[in-house]
């Protein structure tokens, strides 16, 4: 199991260093000449989100979600099948937020309502990230792609570690965790 987190670590790195060569729109909101197409930003999106989910210890269950496309850019989408309680919300995107600064992203906003909360934030290359908590403890994590050359996109490549819901509704969360779903908050 290391082995394979490993593997998919140094592949979504691989891309990560390919694809960063330039794409989409930078920080001005101007384009690139970048050879990215649609596909290579959807792998590159689930790279980010490989990355994002492997930060998270202890594990977090998820599921890939819808992915979306448009004329010119794709969103992609997990959810988090680990309930999240209330008192361990604020951790959990502690954690998240962290390593996203610490990957070189610039946090753009940052929901803190009780309930509903989210953060937002952007690589340097033009992606928009976010993270935000629905209902019942469950995570939603989203990668936005800045605009890249029209092409098909296929289906993501990574597999959930748990069940795929490909063709029906994701459900409510519905994995506990002795740590991401206790009652309690963390000790000071």
């Amino acid at each position: 199991m290391a082995v394979k987190r490993m593997m998919i670590r140094l592949s979504a790195a691989a891309v990560a260093g390919l694809l960063l060569s330039g794409c989409g729109k930078d920080e001005s909101g101007k384009g690139s000449d970048s050879a990215m197409n649609m596909q290579d930003a959807a792998q590159y999106s689930d790279g980010i989100l490989d990355a994002t989910i492997s930060a998270v210890k202890p594990e977090i269950h998820w599921a890939h979600d819808d992915t979306t496309t448009r004329a010119c850019d794709v969103t992609r989408r997990r959810t988090v099948m680990t309930v999240i309680s209330e008192q361990r919300r604020g951790n959990f995107l502690g954690v998240i937020e962290s390593f996203w600064k610490n990957s070189g992203y610039r946090i753009v906003s940052v929901n803190q309502d009780r309930e509903f909360p989210a953060i937002f934030a952007r690589t340097p290359n033009g992606f928009g990230v976010n993270l935000t908590m629905g209902d019942k403890g469950q995570a939603y994590l989203e990668v936005n792609t800045p605009c890249v050359r029209k092409s098909e996109v296929g289906a993501p490549l990574t597999q959930p570690n748990g069940p795929s819901y490909d063709g029906v509704e994701i459900p409510r969360p519905n994995v506990r965790s002795d740590f991401w779903s206790a009652d309690t908050p963390l000790p000071a």
